[in-house]
């Protein structure tokens, strides 16, 4: 009697862990594609750099402010409302805002979907998750150390990069320099 109890333990321990590998090889899969989370108006999307690149390389009519930025940097939180004020006021079938959170793929839902409710966020939102910073750094701009807060802004005729805190003031006026 004690050998089939013996039996049975070791055959559930194996469906047990046979279950366990199998649910890390859907983790793994879910990751290699950018997952949807829910926000207030729509979806946070996450990224990695092969998927975010084209959306730093428009070609079309419009000019885009790409803000790399994290709830945990003071800096960046500090800059927001320029950014939420500009996506506000410009004309959207001219300028497009889009902000990228660099924040830890494990703080999505417990602090960056709620920072981004509370702060009600109307540009979009979406996250790089990119393990492989000497390549996405580089790739937004060869000049860029990786601190944030940093904004690209670009359209199909002109490009330029700063690592820098905007106000409203210099952001629009740094704008008006592509849109003119």
């Amino acid at each position: 009697m004690m050998m089939k109890a013996k039996y049975i333990l070791i055959a559930v321990l194996s469906i047990f862990v046979i279950s366990c590998k199998q649910e890390v090889k859907k983790e793994k899969t879910a990751k290699e594609e950018p997952a949807a989370l829910p926000k207030q108006e729509g979806t946070i999307k996450v990224f990695n750099f092969d998927q975010l690149e084209p959306l730093l390389h428009k070609k079309d009519d419009k000019t885009y402010v790409v803000n790399f930025w994290a709830t945990w940097c003071k800096p960046c939180v500090e800059e927001l409302p320029a950014f939420e004020k500009l996506h506000k006021e410009i004309d959207s079938e001219k300028v497009e805002v889009l902000l990228v959170s660099l924040d830890f793929p494990n703080q999505i839902e417990s602090e960056l979907i709620p920072f981004i409710k509370n702060r009600e966020l109307a540009p979009e939102v979406v996250v790089l998750d990119d393990p492989n910073q000497n390549k996405w750094i580089n790739g937004v701009d060869k000049s860029w150390t990786g601190a944030i807060p940093a904004t690209l802004i670009y359209n199909k005729n002109k490009r330029t990069f700063f690592e820098q805190s905007f106000d409203y003031a210099t952001l629009t006026n740094e704008l008006q320099k592509f849109i003119n």
